[in-house]
């Protein structure tokens, strides 16, 4: 299968494009680089050392004898986008190439209209060149669970079944997003649930969790290929800033009372998600929504497992409760369905003392490169 992997230089992007190329899909990338330069604009850093794209590509051709063109540019940018959808003929596109971090987005109103602008755009763009240039491929969108937000009854997957005044339906799941960010992923739903309906394009929106892990079979090969890991108080998940506060000898700190419930997943999980995704599109018209998570955890409980294996492998941590910058109930009801992607053939990796412990170790490695007055949050909702 022809695959266009856009934002495959980043965490979820680069091991995507090595899985699926292994497994035989002749893939291409598009990407920015804005990621590398948001770390010089936070003056942060991947505690992993990451190779440039180029270096990346080239070697995975060596080892593998496998090549993957790199588009360098912007997908808000349509002249460009149709040229890459013209030369490559996708019958899939995986689209990661949108700013992902909820904390990014809430800055200042610069950072907002940016993340809207750079979110909805590209992604009208995408399919707008579906439509004009390669109309019977299929999208496989990375969206999120938090488009949801924390409502007080179970989370579908995508529609709810409703009785009203006597009268039933089938509506898209309420959305209740949380900061600027959540909002540009809400607003592509409904764009692309809406070119799906008017143009017939065929789309599925992978409603993922927060991903955790480093490495896939795939960036172990050589450290060129290396995966990078964000900790800092913007981009870093809460398990991955954690790991790295056990090793620095920091308390691990857990915004406010340590109940928010969220859904996780493997690295590992994610490529093989879209891997399922691409092998059995959606029809043609159809907007299909998948709750891409193989478990949930409160963020207490995410911090209890790390200072478990922290302290077996010599650090002795504490957990301090500090105020949560971000405006969030901080305990309630969570309870998403999760059936679809497992009915299609996922196994699910899960969140093992083990899988902590081989971050953790990895992350001994790299202790050096850890810039510990960015791993506290700066970023205040209010």
């Amino acid at each position: 299968m022809r695959i266009l992997i856009a934002g495959g230089d980043g965490f979820c992007g680069w091991p995507t494009a090595l899985y699926l190329s292994k497994q035989g899909h002749k893939v291409s990338i598009i990407d920015n680089g804005v990621r590398r330069r948001i770390d010089n604009e936070l003056h942060s850093n991947s505690l992993t050392p990451i190779a440039s794209l180029e270096e990346r590509v080239a070697k995975w051709e060596e080892l593998t004898g496998r090549n993957i063109p790199v588009y360098e540019g912007d997908m808000v940018h349509y002249d460009f986008l149709k040229e890459v959808l013209k030369r490559e003929k996708p019958e899939a596109i995986v689209h990661f190439a949108e700013q992902r971090s909820a904390p990014y987005s809430m800055i200042d109103r610069d950072h907002a209209v940016y993340t809207q602008e750079n979110n909805v755009t590209g992604t009208l763009n995408v399919l707008f060149g579906i439509k004009e240039v390669v109309p019977d491929c299929h999208l496989i969108k990375l969206g999120t669970l938090g488009e949801y937000g924390t409502p007080n009854i179970a989370i579908e997957e995508g529609y709810i079944e409703i009785e009203h005044k006597g009268r039933k339906d089938i509506l898209p799941f309420p959305k209740q997003p949380g900061s600027f960010y959540h909002l540009s992923k809400v607003h592509d739903s409904h764009n692309i649930m809406l070119t799906c309906k008017i143009w017939g394009i065929r789309a599925t929106d992978l409603n993922q969790g927060i991903v955790y892990g480093l490495e896939t079979d795939e960036t172990k090969l050589d450290p060129v290929l290396t995966n990078r890991l964000d900790y800092d108080g913007v981009f870093g998940t809460a398990l991955n800033r954690f790991i790295i506060q056990s090793t620095v000898g920091s308390d691990l700190t857990v915004y406010g009372k340590g109940g928010q419930t969220r859904g996780f997943l493997n690295i590992k999980d994610t490529i093989r998600c879209i891997e399922i995704a691409a092998e059995n599109p959606a029809d043609q018209g159809e907007f299909r929504v998948f709750n891409q998570f193989t478990e949930q955890f409160t963020v207490a409980e995410l911090a209890e497992k790390v200072q478990k294996v922290a302290r077996e492998e010599g650090f002795d941590v504490n957990i301090a409760n500090i105020e949560n910058p971000r405006v969030e109930l901080e305990n309630h009801f969570y309870q998403a369905e999760n059936t679809k992607l497992k009915d299609l053939g996922l196994e699910p990796h899960l969140l093992t003392e083990d899988v902590i412990r081989e971050i953790l170790r990895a992350v001994i490695k790299h202790k050096d490169r850890v810039i510990e007055s960015n791993i506290l949050p700066q970023v205040k909702w209010k």
